[in-house]
């Protein structure tokens, strides 16, 4: 049964507000491989927001909140959607499953939260079942070489929109359009099911009566001008969070290319993923682990394969949202992090899962490469270079002190102190959240 009250008891959590009234437009976006824990620092961002828009990605971003014994594993909804007050709004860079959008609200309704004020662009592009189909299909042929792709059919999507082969979001509001945009890309791509693959087609008509039957109905009172509506929010001045899925080092241009996702995750991805400009932009806040993580192929120099990294697999629940699988644990690598700061133009960082690191008795911090000999402190471009890097680390004494009661700079250990100090100094990005356990009020504001 729905549960009454919800959002009163979502909103008494936060104990106080996070200082955001005057800043009209803020980026959150992740700095490392994606699984830092964006979603739970959007939602403590959000409090004080009226819109937060999602920019780019699919439902291959799983993102978990934790309200005090409930957890939300949300894919493709906006963290914000938990406040009454929130707009939350899938931009125009997103690609869109309708059928998992459907299951991902209703899920929210049988919770007791509200999914009446989403909103989803017209100018998304949906997913649908044959980009499923080749997405598994095509990593399937890769072998060995094989990228780790969720295989839903997110890669496939970005595929067709870049070969205006796709189909919107505003395409369902006109049956016709539809239909002739489903037999032109069903021309197309069963063609490869069939001939490459030795599929079966998929019919377009019957795709289209299930699309519009099941879906458009419920959809149609939530499809909307995405860019209008962030628009008038900036111009009466209220706030607006823009949240990235995934994170820096997957991003398409930036990333460990070929291991990398098919969008843009950087915050420069924000202004053609929601349609701002840059001037906008106020602030960038960009969260990071106190160690790293990264699920599937691709190359990782602080990388662990030894009791350490099983712990903190073991300690941080080191498992995908979406795919359930075991993310590759490492030290944190501050060479990575001074590379974020310059594609995203951080303001700020937030870093999460600081208390997984409370039984470790030395703590290592990644603060230069050495490749073929030579000390280097900047990310190498040519990905060759980066599998050869060996990490150069600064070690710490472990505090040894259970964080998740901290919520007060005080609270820290002078050696957990010290680290995030050293860690600032490294990355030349002030911290100003630490997360110290996985619940909603398990954080504090620190400053150095």
């Amino acid at each position: 049964m729905p549960q009454r009250g919800f959002t009163e008891r979502v909103q008494s959590r936060i104990p106080r507000p996070i200082g955001l009234t005057d800043v009209p437009a803020t980026i959150v976006v992740g700095t490392q491989w994606g699984d830092e824990g964006k979603g739970k620092f959007t939602d403590l961002l959000a409090k004080e927001m009226s819109m937060v828009v999602r920019y780019q990605g699919g439902h291959n971003a799983g993102h978990t909140l934790v309200v005090g014994d409930e957890k939300f594993a949300l894919q493709l909804v906006p963290s914000g959607v938990l406040y009454e007050h929130i707009t939350p709004v899938i931009g125009n860079g997103v690609v869109v499953d309708p059928f998992v959008l459907l299951r991902e609200m209703d899920m929210l309704r049988g919770r007791g939260v509200s999914v009446d004020k989403i909103k989803v662009s017209g100018n998304a592009h949906l997913i649908l079942p044959y980009h499923q189909e080749l997405d598994a299909l095509h990593e399937r042929h890769l072998g060995k070489a094989k990228l780790g792709t969720t295989k839903r059919g997110i890669g496939p999507a970005y595929a067709d929109k870049a070969m205006r082969l796709g189909i919107r979001v505003q395409d369902m509001l006109d049956e016709d359009i539809f239909r002739a945009k489903l037999h032109t890309v069903l021309g197309h791509s069963n063609k490869v099911l069939t001939r490459v693959f030795n599929r079966l087609p998929i019919d377009p008509d019957q795709l289209a009566d299930k699309v519009l039957a099941e879906c458009l109905p419920i959809l149609r009172p939530h499809i909307a001008d995405s860019v209008n509506l962030v628009h008038d929010a900036l111009d009466a001045g209220e706030n607006v969070l823009f949240e990235g899925a995934q994170a820096t080092f997957l991003d398409l241009d930036h990333g460990t290319y070929p291991f990398v996702t098919s969008s843009n995750p950087t915050a420069g991805g924000a202004c053609a993923g929601a349609g701002i400009g840059p001037k906008h932009i106020d602030r960038v806040v960009g969260i990071a682990k106190a160690y790293v993580t990264r699920v599937g192929a691709g190359p990782f120099p602080t990388e662990l394969f030894d009791d350490d990294g099983d712990k903190m697999v073991e300690i941080g629940r080191e498992f995908g949202t979406n795919t359930g699988r075991r993310r590759r644990p490492g030290w944190f690598d501050a060479v990575m992090l001074r590379h974020a700061v310059r594609l995203n133009s951080l303001t700020e960082l937030a870093i999460t899962k600081l208390d997984v690191l409370d039984t470790f008795d030395t703590v290592k911090l990644c603060v230069a490469y050495e490749i073929d000999g030579e000390r280097v402190e900047k990310l190498p471009y040519h990905q060759s270079e980066l599998h050869r890097a060996v990490p150069i680390y600064e070690e710490f004494p472990g505090w040894k002190q259970d964080l998740t009661t901290a919520t007060e700079p005080g609270h820290l250990p002078v050696q957990a102190a010290s680290y995030l100090r050293r860690l600032e100094e490294q990355v030349g990005v002030p911290v100003t959240l630490a997360s110290t356990g996985p619940g909603r009020d398990q954080f504090l504001h620190w400053s150095s």
